[in-house]
């Protein structure tokens, strides 16, 4: 065994903190500090300290399972799991169409293993049914990057960047919880002089840090942007030659930002007219600023005109496109970046090129060797993949995602997966959705294989194996390689990572998402390479001439045709789901310090479930006291879609008007059951940040 340590990142969020591991008995991993790594610089959460105690044999799956004539899975060898597959998969094809066939990928996957399935999908099965569960953390900032900028990155700018700005409104972010070594950037940005105003509907340890903390009514976050903007041209904080300069389209935003006055936002939003003009005269008060936005006003289905307006607020006062200023989205999943940028999103080829771009499929359909033609078009987003389950779909494979809990209007979902001909799912761990699965294949782990992942900052990191897998588990790369195989393509499914990324490097060369400049070599001896990184030559990656990536983007001009930023011309608008007398009080969701997403790896580990036992439900003493209910006792949530029963959780940190539910937990207490898949009509985004329901006392 050896007992040097490996540098490699963290499994879980897309900060991809570096850490060192250290082979120990067992076959598992010690984590040891990694301070080389200049985002975390050693720090690291509860949740990066324990990943290697998901290694061990005890919770891991170790043999493929099969479901058996009584109805119970059991073990089989890789022959007979990949041999039901590939049997179904072919039949479903034969007897109902190549769209029958649906793939559900996930934002933990690496770039390689992203890029393969979404080959896979489109090559191998012929299929436009594919999408990921990345659809539901930033696809709202995304699509309003786009519009404004020509083009989408997380972050435009390094984390680095922020403690030497002079002020950062972050809006539906809790960063002390959902990333913590990254506050540590907000706390230097307060002890430089600068000012933190958080936006979000209940104090969180976030907001505790915050100069300033505005507390809106869930879904009126759109309301709130607009009314900071009307304020800004009302106070005659403009940047007129910056908006004449380096943008369009602003007389149309100007206009339906000053339909937003003070008062009349402060009816919506509940955030009082004095608070507003603080929050903007905070803002504008340095020279430069940011506005961050999270899952918060995103997971809404206004998702893309909120992110469009916070934009605006940052495009009048010039604060884009400039040094320490911009406007960024703090990613969640660990490669909900990379996930999207190379093939698993519905509409997107690899390079962030456009499924519907005759020019970009004839270039990766060249890198694929295949006709243009062949290439299915853009298929549905990811809820609607999961809606058509067990009726236009028949057949479907997942891997690295568990929707029946991290799904909006999850019994939905649930029964949707259990109306499936065939479900085959590759996991580490016999997760929600994996037990309900026809085949289950069981995959080695971020410590046990080598790939590159691309962190919120749009920096590409090599992440490098340190342990053997044990027998009996094989990476998703060989079972892809292995599935086309049998399916009858013999040839463009390498199982070494290394060789995927050497092909990815070609079909992203001169997309959007430009990789072509980065390679394993350059990756082992920098601490990550910000695309895009176009190469001199499509194969060099080396010599004085290299690129050397793009820390920071849009400094000289946008992304966009004429290089100019465009204004989003934007009005607030109801919540898709508003209170009435039957569900008179909001619902908001979002996650606690010791679990991750659905929970499925992080809720197998001691320590995170002694931190985080289960779900509960965070409602104001008013509310309590209405309900006649006490500190610990269960209360039931129920909305239009179900019932959720979780303790109470009384505090003053959250509106009276509104609960707060984690969603990490499956069972009665899933979150997910109540929330609302009402989509944002440009980026497909259910609207998992608010609600209407009703809280009951649960009667024993």
């Amino acid at each position: 065994m050896q007992n040097t340590a490996t540098p490699t990142h963290c499994p879980y969020c897309a900060l991809q903190c570096g850490m060192n591991l250290t082979p120990v008995e067992g076959g598992t991993v010690e984590v040891s500090e990694r301070t080389d790594f200049p985002v975390n610089r050693g720090a690291l959460c509860g949740k990066g300290r324990t990943a290697p105690a998901v290694l061990s044999s005890g919770v891991r799956l170790t043999s493929p399972l099969v479901r058996s004539g009584e109805g119970v899975l059991v073990p089989a060898s890789w022959e007979e799991a990949l041999g039901r597959i590939a049997a179904n998969l072919s039949g479903t094809r034969a007897e109902h169409g190549a769209d029958a066939l649906g793939v559900f990928g996930g934002g933990g996957l690496t770039n390689e293993k992203a890029y393969a399935l979404g080959k896979f999908a489109r090559v191998v099965l012929g299929t436009s049914q594919i999408d990921y569960n990345g659809r539901f953390c930033m696809s709202s900032a995304a699509a309003a990057g786009t519009k404004a900028f020509g083009l989408d990155r997380g972050l435009p700018f390094p984390l680095e960047d922020i403690p030497r700005t002079g002020c950062v409104i972050l809006v539906g972010s809790n960063p002390a919880e959902t990333m913590p070594p990254s506050l540590r950037y907000f706390t230097e940005l307060r002890e430089n002089g600068g000012t933190l105003i958080v936006v979000d509907p209940r104090r969180t340890r976030t907001a505790e840090q915050a100069d300033l903390h505005l507390a809106p009514r869930p879904g009126t976050d759109l309301a709130l942007a607009l009314g900071m903007l009307h304020l800004v041209v009302a106070e005659g904080r403009v940047d007129a030659e910056y908006v004449e300069e380096r943008t369009s389209g602003w007389e149309d935003a100007r206009a339906a930002a000053m339909a937003h006055w003070p008062e009349y936002v402060e009816r919506i939003t509940g955030v009082s007219v004095p608070e507003l003009r603080e929050a903007v005269r905070l803002f504008c008060a340095p020279d430069a600023a940011m506005v961050l936005t999270a899952r918060g006003p995103e997971q809404q289905a206004k998702g893309t005109d909120t992110v469009g307006a916070w934009i605006n607020l940052c495009l009048a006062t010039g604060r884009a496109g400039r040094p320490l200023s911009g406007y960024g989205c703090l990613t969640g999943q660990g490669n909900g970046q990379g996930g999207r940028e190379h093939g698993q999103k519905a509409d997107q080829l690899p390079g962030y090129r456009k499924l519907t771009d005759p020019a970009a499929r004839r270039h990766v359909a060249r890198v694929w060797g295949v006709d243009p033609d062949s290439l299915p078009g853009p298929g549905r987003s990811a809820y609607e993949l999961l809606d058509a389950l067990g009726t236009d779909i028949r057949s479907l494979l997942v891997m690295g995602s568990n929707p029946v809990v991290s799904a909006p209007r999850a019994a939905h979902v649930e029964g949707r997966l259990r109306s499936l001909d065939f479900l085959a799912v590759c996991d580490v761990v016999l997760s929600e959705t994996a037990a309900l699965a026809d085949v289950v294949l069981p995959v080695t782990q971020w410590a046990e294989e080598t790939g590159t992942t691309t962190s919120l900052e749009g920096r590409v990191l090599l992440r490098r194996r340190a342990i053997t897998p044990p027998d009996g588990i094989r990476s998703d790369l060989e079972v892809l390689h292995e599935l086309a195989g049998r399916l009858g393509v013999e040839k463009g499914f390498p199982t070494e990572p290394e060789e995927v990324f050497e092909e990815l490097r070609r079909a992203s060369a001169g997309g959007p998402a430009d990789y072509s400049g980065i390679d394993y070599r350059r990756l082992a001896e920098e601490n990550g390479v910000f695309w895009p990184c176009p190469a001199p030559e499509e194969t060099d990656c080396g010599g004085a001439d290299r690129h050397p990536g793009t820390p920071r983007l849009f400094l000289d001009r946008f992304a966009t045709d004429d290089g100019r930023a465009r204004f989003a011309p934007v009005s607030h608008r109801p919540s898709a789901e508003e209170p009435d007398d039957a569900y008179p009080v909001l619902l908001t969701t979002g996650r606690v310090v010791a679990q991750y997403q659905s929970g499925a790896q992080t809720r197998r580990v001691d320590e995170l479930n002694a931190a985080a036992p289960g779900p509960f439900v965070e409602l104001h003493p008013r509310l309590a006291a209405r309900l006649g209910a006490a500190e610990g006792d269960p209360v039931a949530v129920v909305s239009r879609r179900g019932r959720a029963v979780a303790p109470a959780r009384i505090t003053t940190a959250i509106r009276p008007d509104t609960v707060f539910m984690p969603f990490h937990w499956p069972g009665e207490g899933r979150a997910n059951t109540l929330t609302n898949p009402a989509l944002d009509p440009t980026s497909r985004m259910p609207e998992f940040k608010v609600c209407a329901v009703r809280v009951e006392p649960v009667t024993p």
